[in-house]
């Protein structure tokens, strides 16, 4: 017999590792070997506080996905768990990478490339798996309700992927890698989105 899906277990679950990951940072900045709260260096406090907002924004759009369909199999838990793991991992090379802005890292153009390669790596994964989820929950729905919105957050993330695998490239081949580069070119982020979102909304009202 095929048992319902809990999906409330799921989210527990999911919580419980993003709140992990919010006490690694803690325990990260707090390995300093100074006593004294006063001597907090403000460099990693502000590596700290880059990567701790990202995580609540990632743990946002991952509440959203609930919020937005109430459909469930072990395809989308299978997704969710890997997106869970690269969420567990993604948010130290961003600090690092915010700690190499104030220069606490001693980056050379090759380990700054290095990071840019794995920020964009963990950042398609991470958007990868919410893309697949929304186009597993899409189509299985579709049939039964009107699911144009999870189509268009499917090509939503994939916009995010899509940037993401440019910037890598981009990060390999080390190019404007001295004045950031690879990461600019997520600026594109913002048009692009955008654009994707008047063009499928108008297409959907003319439907």
């Amino acid at each position: 017999m095929k048992l319902p899906h809990n999906i409330s277990r799921i989210e527990a679950f999911s919580d419980a590792v993003f709140a992990f990951a919010a006490t690694l940072l803690v325990v990260s900045v707090g390995s300093s070997s100074s006593e004294s709260i006063i001597s907090i260096d403000f460099k990693l406090f502000t590596g700290f506080a880059v990567s701790f907002f990202v995580l609540v924004t990632l743990w946002y759009l991952h509440y959203n996905f609930f919020r937005r369909t109430n459909y469930m199999d072990n395809h989308i838990i299978v997704i969710n768990a890997v997106l869970l793991f690269v969420v567990l991992y993604y948010v130290f090379p961003l600090k690092t990478l915010v700690n190499s802005w104030f220069g606490t890292e001693g980056m050379t153009p090759e380990k700054l490339a290095g990071i840019f390669e794995l920020y964009g790596l963990g950042f398609a994964l991470i958007f990868m798996c919410l893309a697949l989820m929304y186009w597993r929950a899409y189509d299985k729905t579709k049939k039964y309700v009107s699911a144009y919105h999870l189509l268009f957050y499917v090509r939503h993330f994939g916009i995010f992927v899509l940037v993401a695998l440019i910037s890598i490239f981009v990060a390999y081949l080390q190019i404007g890698i001295n004045f950031g580069l690879p990461g600019l070119l997520y600026s594109l982020l913002g048009p692009l989105c955008a654009g994707h979102s008047y063009y499928f909304f108008k297409k959907f009202k003319t439907e």
